[in-house]
């Protein structure tokens, strides 16, 4: 990548201006043993858990990084989880920071990449937003695979009996391509299969997705592809993946992506950034196998759940970590300024503006957040991720609030300082 002017402040001019470490010397750091390491390049590399050392000692501990109801401000997620694992490793606890992997559509979207920002970045950041290790791709190849073999069983004379008008499963694509989102295929004659409607969705909402990063290894991986249903019968009895014999096959496509890929923040703490299934679709955390990976090897694990409270980290604690036996000892929400002037009804363009009261308007939504975490017999700690508009009154607004609610609260400037920033937080 070619350097940016030190004046730019942007978080790619950030990211490239970043002096990576080789990434032998971060899996040595991890405690990851060479011969359990497969580099993809100088920065990044796939870990292959079965390699790693038996550790004896008490798995580490899990902070899961949640948030308040997302805004169009944003509220910087990602960039919080990175820099309080660069805070924690920098005060002599073993960390690794545990993330999803950014989908290629929203990274040309309005979303952007998924790296985190400013100090606070996992890299390198191009990289790891654009193809990566290629394990999207290969979940792709996967989901497809299984389409291909659906309506080649229907044109082979649909021995199963299924209903073409009753197919749920659909064919995927790493890209936000709504005209693909309602197709006819199968036209030009008897030679190009069975006419039926159907679409295509993005990757990361794949159902394949979803499985991939619940499973615990390739075997269990296996038996979960083949409860996958695609459709239903004329009887209305369900098709599944193991009904087309197709589970193998895909489980063979995702064997190399289902080892956790090893990256390092701008602070040179390790990142294993592993799946990424959507939040609204499915539970919206990276890999069980990625994040107990680093548990076996650091004594506490900084993770992230998409969206708020109320959907990823419920889904987190419902779900995740109920399957992969990895419940958080600690939930930090994460609260902007910005997003609580936006709930108190301010509009996006005067965000910039000193406004206390509006921030007080919008402190229940960030009180139904804590409370939310709370019913999990967790007490939530609140990190505000402070912008350079945010004003002391609008600040203190909210640190006296969570004083009352007798609730641990930090600022952080984890975009600006990256780790340094987060000390209280840590």
């Amino acid at each position: 990548m070619a350097a940016l002017p030190e004046t730019d402040m942007s978080d790619l001019a950030i990211a490239s201006r970043a002096v990576l470490r080789p990434i032998s010397r971060i899996a040595e750091a991890a405690g990851i043993p060479q011969d359990a390491l497969e580099p993809y390049g100088k920065y990044k590399a796939k870990i292959d858990p079965a390699l790693l050392p038996a550790n004896g000692s008490r798995p580490g501990k899990v902070v899961l990084v949640s948030g308040m109801s997302p805004t169009p401000a944003g509220e910087g997620k990602s960039t919080m989880v990175v820099g309080l694992g660069d805070a924690l490793a920098a005060t002599g606890t073993k960390t690794i920071i545990a993330l999803r992997e950014p989908s290629v559509g929203p990274s040309f979207g309005m979303k952007g990449g998924a790296t985190g920002g400013g100090q606070s970045q996992v890299l390198p950041m191009d990289e790891i937003n654009l193809h990566f290790t290629g394990d999207f791709h290969a979940i792709t190849s996967a989901n497809n695979l299984l389409m291909a073999m659906l309506d080649n069983h229907l044109q082979q004379g649909n021995e199963l009996g299924i209903d073409p008008r009753s197919i749920t499963f659909k064919r995927v694509l790493d890209m936000n391509d709504r005209a693909l989102r309602h197709v006819v295929i199968g036209l030009g004659g008897t030679a190009n299969g069975v006419p039926r409607e159907t679409g295509f969705e993005i990757t990361a909402a794949s159902e394949v997705m979803a499985v991939f990063c619940l499973a615990t290894g390739l075997a269990d991986l296996r038996a979960r592809l083949g409860r996958i249903t695609v459709g239903y019968t004329y009887a209305k009895a369900p098709v599944t993946a193991d009904d087309l014999g197709a589970a193998g096959a895909m489980a063979l496509l995702l064997k190399e992506a289902i080892k956790p890929n090893l990256v390092q923040s701008i602070g040179g703490t390790p990142a294993l950034i592993h799946g990424g299934p959507f939040a609204n679709i499915a539970h919206g955390c990276n890999s069980a196998i990625a994040t107990n990976t680093a548990r076996a090897l650091a004594d506490v694990v900084v993770t992230e759940a998409g969206f708020g409270t109320d959907l990823g980290a419920e889904k987190f604690m419902d779900i995740k970590a109920r399957y992969a036996g990895c419940p958080p000892d600690t939930v930090v929400i994460v609260a902007t300024v910005r997003a609580l002037k936006m709930h108190g009804s301010v509009p996006k363009d005067e965000l910039g503006e000193e406004n206390v009261e509006a921030v007080r308007a919008g402190l229940p939504n960030l009180e139904r957040h804590a409370s939310i975490v709370s019913k999990f017999g967790i007490q939530p700690v609140i990190a505000i991720n402070r912008f350079t508009t945010d004003t002391d009154a609008e600040l203190e607004a909210v640190t006296g609030w969570a004083k009352q609610q007798g609730i641990a609260c930090a600022i952080a400037d984890v975009w600006g300082q990256g780790g340094s920033g987060a000390g209280e937080l840590a």
